[in-house]
């Protein structure tokens, strides 16, 4: 189930992520839809994009690293 736009992706991203890595979220979960057969495994790949890029830091709030 690809996502068309970030208000469709879970809360847990859109309430955690700032903009930008909820873009590269949804763009690695639609190509890892793509590729695989199980949601949960897309959702882990999408997880991965994002940390690539972007860290918690101390407050527990997601940064560009």
């Amino acid at each position: 189930m690809p996502y068309d736009s970030l208000k469709d992706l879970p809360d847990g991203v859109r309430d955690n992520l700032p903009k930008h890595a909820q873009e590269i979220y949804k763009e690695a979960f639609n190509s890892a839809s793509d590729q695989y057969d199980k949601e949960e495994t897309a959702h882990k790949v999408a997880w991965s994009a994002v940390k690539e890029k972007y860290e918690k830091n101390d407050k527990d709030n997601w940064v560009k690293k």
